[in-house]
């Protein structure tokens, strides 16, 4: 039997809502510019840019809330597993 290898340093977790924030940024400015090559109006291209943000800074003030919160939730429980450990990998 193979001896255990010695774990390294244990990888941070990503940080998925940061991921998703500049996703969401990064199509504020693309499909503006897209709607702009394919012929739609400045007008229309900028309702859509300012549509887009507003959806998107919703999205991140729920994401932070949701973190925060699943944050405390895992505090007050003592971690987040109350039972036995298991292997991830």
């Amino acid at each position: 039997m193979p001896a255990a290898r010695p774990r390294r340093d244990p990888r941070p977790a990503p940080d998925s809502a940061n991921d998703v924030i500049r996703w969401a940024a990064f199509s504020c400015v693309l499909v503006p510019v897209v709607l702009l090559w394919y012929g739609t109006s400045l007008a229309g291209a900028t309702g859509t840019a300012l549509g887009l943000a507003a959806v998107t800074a919703a999205c991140r003030v729920l994401l932070r809330r949701s973190e925060r919160c699943a944050e405390r939730c895992a505090a007050q429980r003592g971690g987040r597993h109350t039972r036995e450990q298991t292997p991830v990998d």
